[in-house]
């Protein structure tokens, strides 16, 4: 049984480790620190060290590069390390740790999208289909071989949130059916090619505001991209509203205005319109289109 160092953060990396648990010794479950949420400002567990806990498998927290080696050394060695969305850079002497290296679990079909944020930036581009690939870590940014990848389409309701847990699903289930073969030496690790190649920046606040002078499709575009969070903005009537689900609407409204018709709140972009499925307005709980316009009192304004 291979003995496994894991490293992850995030919800979707939790079905990687417990899949991982059931067939492998993982005898090191490295994820970030607990850091404030909300308004209280408590400590929070990452998702990963919740699992973890519950598989009663050993955690370390790092907070530098430096305590992350002494982590590795401490409770190594290993024959290979398994990597899903850390969220930290890996220097070269921590790739080296385990004896056949980091095997990373990537949201997209490299080298399209190699970065932070592959699945919104996907989204963003209107691509058809999206997938998993396997592959060893290198020095550089998703650069390195392919182990294996596979396809799937992105679906017309597909927002990031719902589309990374299907990723997260697919990615688990590679990894593990991957990992015996590597283990092995019978999977040949092919190097990536430059043709197709894409970064997915991580997104940042300039990429949240719906654009209404652009048109529908990028708008819905936008809004799935970054749904649940941390969601597309749209200004109503001088208030920044999140928004988290849209539809297109057969509809005539000026662009760069807003209207209530038959309950429901329709946005008018240039060359066309959309509804508003699911918002959020400031201070206020996430609510559907319809309780929204139903808790204002005008059912028209402005947008911007």
């Amino acid at each position: 049984m291979a003995r496994v160092v894991f490293l992850g953060t995030p919800d979707e990396a939790v079905p990687t480790l417990e899949l991982l648990a059931r067939d492998h010794d993982v005898a090191l479950v490295i994820t970030q620190p607990d850091r404030a949420r909300g308004r209280s400002g408590t400590p929070t567990p990452p998702p990963v060290k919740v699992a973890a806990s519950g598989l009663d498998l050993p955690v370390a927290q790092p907070e530098s590069g430096e305590t992350l080696l002494t982590a590795l050394d401490e409770y190594g060695p290993f024959d290979v390390g398994v990597v899903v969305a850390y969220g930290r850079i890996l220097k070269p002497d921590v790739l080296e740790r385990p004896e056949l290296g980091l095997v990373n679990v990537h949201f997209s079909l490299l080298p399209r999208w190699r970065g932070a944020a592959p699945v919104a930036r996907a989204l963003l581009a209107g691509d058809p289909m999206t997938g998993v690939t396997i592959m060893r870590l290198d020095e550089g940014l998703d650069t390195g071989p392919i182990l294996t990848a596979q396809a799937i389409d992105i679906l017309d309701d597909d927002d990031a949130g719902g589309l990374t847990s299907r990723l997260a699903g697919l990615g688990a289930r590679l990894l593990v059916n991957t990992l015996p073969g590597y283990l092995a030496g019978d999977v040949e690790a092919i190097a990536q090619s430059e043709e197709g190649l894409t970064y997915a920046d991580k997104i940042v606040k300039g990429d949240r505001p719906i654009d209404v002078e652009g048109d529908p499709t990028d708008a819905l575009r936008r809004i799935r991209a970054l749904a649940p969070k941390p969601a597309a903005t749209l200004s109503i009537d001088g208030e920044a509203h999140k928004i988290f689900a849209a539809r297109p609407i057969d509809a005539h409204l000026e662009p760069g205005t807003w209207a209530a018709v038959e309950g429901r709140p329709l946005v008018g972009l240039v060359g066309g319109a959309i509804e508003l499925v699911r918002l959020q307005a400031p201070g206020k709980k996430a609510m559907s289109g319809n309780d929204w316009v139903n808790g204002r009192q005008e059912d028209h304004g402005e947008i911007a």
